[in-house]
């Protein structure tokens, strides 16, 4: 019998576990990979359960429904989650682990390969990193005489519209790890990339403040909505 028929007959006590094996969702991703997976798959498949009278799919797609997207869903702060049906501590970690599985995941490749012949992968961890943030951010990539991560640190967090940055303290930063080089970035919540004057600014102070622990200022990077601003590509280092 068809899952659609299935759900006619009896929809308040349909569970996964009466569908097809075909379009159950863990069963599904293990025969056809992740890939074959929709949104509201893959997140019912975190959530493990449904509630009463909706099963783990029904939740995730009227979470969706209701953030207005994955992306939204994601980046939603713990307020925008508080009194979710469904949704309690547990389930609200789960979501947020993965996350930062997914953050971490791409950061493995720093520490192997050199920052500058490929900085792909640096500008794809820095957009997962920052772009659906709410406020800007400043952070730093410190790096070893390879151009490898050392580590990865936000030094300074603003509001909506900046963030104060005290050369210092990346200076400080900088000898505590070691580095021989450093990558700083930050966001604009509005998402654009133009560079501001402040940011000019500030990327001239932290290479002057860097040169003299004879540490070399790679590249600042601008962070906005799916894209990065290179001040070393655009000559501005």
């Amino acid at each position: 019998m068809a899952l659609q028929t299935l759900a006619k007959i009896a929809p308040k006590s349909i569970t996964i576990r009466n569908w097809p094996e075909s379009e159950r969702p863990r069963e599904k991703l293990l025969e056809r990979g992740p890939q074959a997976l929709s949104d509201a798959e893959l997140v019912a498949l975190l959530l493990g359960s449904g509630t009463k009278g909706r099963s783990a799919v029904d939740l995730a797609r009227s979470l969706l429904a209701e953030f207005g997207s994955l992306r939204e869903m994601l980046a939603a702060d713990r307020q925008r989650w508080e009194g979710k049906v469904g949704i309690g501590p547990a389930r609200y970690a789960a979501l947020m682990a993965s996350i930062e599985i997914a953050r971490r995941h791409l950061k493995e490749p720093l520490r192997t390969t050199s920052a500058l012949t490929a900085p792909d992968p640096t500008r794809r961890f820095l957009l997962a990193q920052l772009r659906d943030r709410h406020y800007e951010v400043f952070c730093c990539l410190f790096l070893d005489n390879r151009h490898r991560l050392l580590a990865f640190e936000e030094i300074f967090r603003g509001t909506i519209d900046g963030a104060s940055v005290h050369p210092r303290e990346v200076v400080r930063q900088t000898l505590l790890h070691n580095a021989a080089s450093v990558i700083v970035a930050h966001n604009h919540p509005s998402g654009s990339i133009e560079p501001s004057e402040a940011d000019e600014g500030v990327t001239r102070r932290l290479r002057q403040a860097l040169a003299l622990v004879d540490v070399r200022l790679l590249d600042h990077l601008i962070v906005g909505d799916g894209k990065c601003f290179s001040f070393s590509e655009h000559g501005l280092l």
